[in-house]
């Protein structure tokens, strides 16, 4: 059973919501977990992290970008239509505690991958600042969840069409400067996690990120989502998918999905296909 009960198009047809018909998965899911689905029969397999979950109504509810042919395919699925295979929760939940003073900051889809974790952060007792970037204001997400999940809300967009004129490192910078934080946890693009890591790293504050290498069986048996975490090699699927910002090798990780994604490139190509 991994029937879509609700479907939203967010973010000018972009990016997908799609809340599904999960009760086990639901019961059980932390924040920080995730799901692989598969569209079809010979669909591929994608990993995705929670946005939420309601275990009242027995649904988790994911969100994705459309980018390339299986998103496609999970775009073209519609209220009542069911996901051909669905596996969860997978990988190590967030550690929640009460730390004190905690930034939150997210950028494109990571956002939803962001907001159990911060409305956990908060519920814990936590101070919870949040920041939020994205290139415009019509392209932000889940805007009025996050403010309701965190103490107070930054949003930022490159073009300025709202808040902050600028990037989510200007107003962590900022937050940083002006205050005493305990922790910041960082999702999103890995130029975004990785320039966060390293203003962090330089004021020594503890941060956490989630990343999202290629994956195939998500029990750690292929090896494909491996990362290298300080002198140690982890997989993601099942050591993570968080780690310590300042011990990530983010160059690494983004050779690997570069390399995956023109290799899949010219694999399309070949067929007469493209891709977003």
């Amino acid at each position: 059973m991994s029937k879509i009960v609700n479907r939203e198009e967010m973010a000018q047809g972009t990016i997908i919501l799609n809340e599904i018909e999960a009760p086990r998965i639901s019961q059980k899911a932390k924040p920080g977990q995730f799901v692989i689905l598969q569209a079809d029969e010979t669909g591929e397999r994608i990993p995705l992290t929670m946005a939420d979950t309601d275990p009242e109504k027995g649904t988790i509810t994911i969100i994705y970008m459309v980018v390339g042919t299986s998103t496609t395919k999970f775009k073209e699925l519609k209220v009542g239509d069911e996901f051909y295979a669905l596996i969860g929760p997978l990988g190590s939940p967030t550690h929640i505690g009460n730390f004190g003073k905690v930034v939150c900051v997210g950028g494109g889809t990571g956002i939803a991958v962001l907001h159990p974790i911060t409305k956990a952060l908060k519920e814990a007792g936590n101070d919870v600042t949040t920041i939020l970037g994205s290139r415009s204001y019509d392209l932000l997400i889940m805007e009025e969840m996050m403010k309701a999940a965190s103490t107070r809300l930054h949003i930022c967009t490159d073009d300025g069409s709202m808040g902050h004129h600028g990037f989510v490192t200007d107003v962590l910078k900022e937050t940083l400067k002006k205050d005493d934080i305990d922790l910041v946890v960082a999702i999103g693009p890995i130029p975004m996690m990785k320039f966060c890591s390293l203003i962090t790293k330089e004021m020594n504050v503890k941060t956490i990120v989630s990343l999202n290498p290629i994956m195939v069986d998500g029990t750690g048996m292929c090896g494909c989502c491996r990362v290298s975490i300080g002198e140690d090699t982890k997989f993601a699927c099942v050591d993570g998918p968080e780690f310590d910002g300042h011990k990530v090798d983010f160059d690494e990780l983004g050779k690997r999905l570069a390399s995956y994604l023109e290799d899949e490139k010219q694999s399309l190509e070949a067929c007469k296909i493209s891709i977003a």
